[in-house]
């Protein structure tokens, strides 16, 4: 069951909903931490076996 708390948050959002740029931001956010997992995954960086001291 969901807490009084996130109903009314839930029902904040719904009455004023975030700007388009608020969304594209998030949205941009998103899409670089994929694009580094990505990256990370197929380029193996960074480089995991290698010390640099």
């Amino acid at each position: 069951m969901m807490n009084l708390h996130w109903l009314l948050r839930a029902k904040r959002l719904a009455q004023n909903p975030p700007s388009m740029g608020r969304v594209y931001l998030v949205l941009g956010i998103i899409a670089v931490c994929i694009g580094l997992v990505v990256i990370e995954r197929t380029a193996d960086w960074p480089l995991s076996g290698v010390r640099l001291t």
